[in-house]
């Protein structure tokens, strides 16, 4: 849950830039200050991210990461094709219902495979 200091921030300072496909919503501060260098201080953009749903970081897909984190200063555009190759983002699932388990996991029954005779436990001299 968004906290009511980040909304109250939001509706006075903010100016929205985007949105990403899971509704989370990109921010920056109103007259956005750009980068200014000189006299050993350095001063950049406030840019930040309202959460649709659960906060949690790994909603923010790749894209959105790298303006976030001043990484490059061009948005990703709306229709941002995606390559045949890259997958859909998915947030960590750890903890939820769709988490990975491997074979052998204490979820999944706690049985795995016998070993094939390839390994030989170290004993100490």
């Amino acid at each position: 849950m968004t906290t009511l200091g980040t909304l109250l921030f939001t509706w006075l300072r903010g100016e929205q830039v985007g949105t990403d496909a899971a509704g989370n919503k990109y921010y920056r501060e109103k007259g956005g200050r750009k980068i200014v260098k000189g006299g050993g201080m350095e001063s950049r953009e406030r840019r930040w991210v309202v959460y649709h749903g659960i906060v949690e970081a790994s909603k923010v897909p790749p894209e959105w990461h790298g303006w976030l984190h001043h990484t490059t200063d061009e948005r990703p555009p709306a229709d941002l094709e995606k390559r045949p190759w890259q997958k859909e983002h998915l947030p960590n699932l750890t903890g939820t219902t769709l988490a990975y388990h491997p074979p052998g996991s204490v979820v999944r029954g706690g049985h795995r495979a016998r070993a094939t005779g390839d390994y030989e436990a170290w004993t100490p001299n």
